[in-house]
């Protein structure tokens, strides 16, 4: 059986439910960790990894870390965002973090809504050019939802599935 890590990086609390609803989609063992506090990988066999999206792009704590990943370690990305899910602000982040990661073997990746702070929204309101984001974002406000946690549940399985039947693939089983 694999050992699974759910590290993830979030400041509003987004990022963090998700996480929480991978970690409670998948079987034991495994664990569920801020990105800060994990130290080492080589025991995991599979580690999901989450982050908010912050002007169209990965934070740099989250970036540092993906270049740290070992090569050959099997990943899965997942993020929240104020932008609609599938839009190119939704999409830039995680194709980022797919280069930024690529020593690593990545088995897939989601995104969904996050409320965005009402702090960030004021800021960013008064610039022209941000308005039709920041009328998109404040429509994210109910979200990560039910829906949102229970897809992020369904994604961690099909991740576990794909990673384990290219496991048997490779040992010929």
């Amino acid at each position: 059986m694999s050992n699974i890590l759910i590290a993830y990086y979030s400041l509003t609390g987004n990022t963090e439910q998700v996480a929480a609803a991978i970690f409670a989609g998948l079987p034991e063992p495994k664990a569920l960790k801020r990105i800060a506090e994990v130290k080492r990988l080589d025991e995991y066999d599979l580690v999901f990894i989450g982050f908010p999206v912050h002007s169209h792009s990965i934070p740099v704590p989250v970036e540092n870390w993906l270049r740290g990943i070992p090569k050959g370690k099997k990943i899965a990305l997942f993020s929240t965002h104020g932008a609609h899910t599938g839009s190119r602000l939704s999409r830039e982040a995680v194709e980022y973090a797919v280069v930024v990661s690529s020593q690593a073997e990545l088995i897939s990746t989601f995104s969904c809504r996050g409320k965005v702070s009402p702090q960030a929204l004021e800021v960013l309101g008064r610039s022209p050019e941000h308005e039709v984001w920041t009328e998109m974002a404040a429509s994210a406000r109910t979200h990560p939802d039910d829906n949102d946690l229970e897809d992020a549940a369904n994604f961690a399985r099909r991740v576990l599935t794909i990673s384990r039947d290219q496991e048997g693939w490779r040992s010929g089983g």
